[in-house]
């Protein structure tokens, strides 16, 4: 068996893309705006360069990448059709019950996501003990269900996940303590068993403990210490985003030098030196994002006609454009069970 490697990509690229963006999330709160203001540029760094920039990344492993398209063409072309109909279906039933059902599909994506990183650190570093698996699962689980519980007891707030109402209110308020102490106990287990390797001089995965460590602090800054929508954003919105299009982007360098992948589009917009990469890269998903959200609210929303300019109200075709719209971030969803697991993805092993 070969020597396990402690670093997803690297000590220093691991350290900023985990530590780092969570060292932001705490400057940005502590530096925000007095008050329940939310800056425009706030908005724009995180939800328009980050949060919908991160969905449409997903692109380059999927779609423009012809050795995955070959791989799974009737999921891929499936799932945006099966999204569709879905939202169009919840659309219908109303725009409260849309909204909802996407608010909890989204809250099940980021704890997930934080899951799927101590998982892949766990298989990079050779961690097969159940015990081990069991206790790293459940402190990331209790690490993010515990904020979002006492959330729960005391709507409503100064901040909703997508939109005014999407949760749902009346959990009761006795529920907290025992979930309370569930977080305590696990937070502390995995720290002491963390310790307890340092001292016997086990391989410590860093990686590992800077994940599980920087989601219960954001988590629980971002949702029980602040209320505002500004300090929920930014404590939310980059720790999860920024790490996915690293993860996206190192991966489809990858996936470019090989035969199969070379002549498509993805490796054409990623080969070459590593700046030009980068910058194309991240124009790429900018641009895509910013459209999406164009149209979203030149329709819809109405919000930022200086940024977006001014549209007509959509009127009955909301029940089209709004699950329309929605495909993108609801295939992401769908798509990221498939992509981050060795067992349905035989390429991953080897790419990252």
């Amino acid at each position: 068996m070969p020597s396990p490697k402690r670093w997803l990509f690297s000590a220093p690229i691991d350290v900023a893309v985990f530590g780092g963006t969570a060292l932001l999330a705490f400057a940005l709160v502590w530096l925000g705006p007095a008050g329940d203001d939310t800056p425009e540029w706030s908005w724009i760094a995180a939800i328009l360069l980050v949060d919908v920039a991160h969905v449409w990344s997903t692109a380059f492993v999927v779609y423009l990448d012809p050795a995955e398209w070959r791989r799974r063409p009737l999921l891929y072309i499936g799932v945006p059709i099966a999204c569709f109909a879905v939202a169009f279906g919840l659309y219908a039933c109303g725009e409260d019950v849309f909204w909802r059902v996407i608010a909890y599909l989204a809250v099940f994506h980021f704890i997930r996501q934080q899951y799927g990183w101590v998982m892949l650190y766990r298989a990079r570093n050779h961690e097969r003990d159940r015990i081990g698996r069991w206790l790293d699962g459940a402190t990331v689980y209790v690490a993010t269900l515990y904020p979002l519980i006492w959330w729960h007891a005391s709507l409503p707030r100064g901040f909703w996940w997508m939109t005014e109402n999407d949760f749902v209110a009346g959990l009761p308020q006795a529920v907290v303590p025992i979930a309370y102490v569930v977080y305590v106990l696990l937070l502390a287990i995995y720290a002491v068993r963390a310790l307890l390797q340092i001292v016997r001089g086990q391989s410590v995965s860093w990686g590992k403990h800077l994940v599980v460590g920087a989601t219960a602090a954001c988590w629980y800054n971002g949702i029980i210490a602040h209320n505002t929508d500004y300090d929920f954003m930014v404590s939310n919105v980059f720790t999860h985003g920024v790490p996915y299009m690293v993860l996206v982007f190192m991966y489809a360098r990858g996936a470019a030098r090989e035969p199969e992948s070379r002549d498509g589009t993805a490796a054409l917009l990623l080969r070459g030196r590593l700046l030009r990469a980068i910058v194309v890269f991240a124009a790429s998903v900018w641009l895509a994002a910013y459209i999406e959200e164009m149209l979203w609210d030149r329709s819809l929303w109405h919000d930022r006609s200086w940024l977006f300019g001014s549209g007509a109200d959509a009127g009955r075709a909301a029940l089209v454009i709004a699950p329309l719209l929605a495909v993108p971030q609801l295939t992401h969803y769908v798509l990221d069970a498939f992509l981050w697991r060795r067992r349905t993805n035989p390429r991953l092993g080897r790419l990252l």
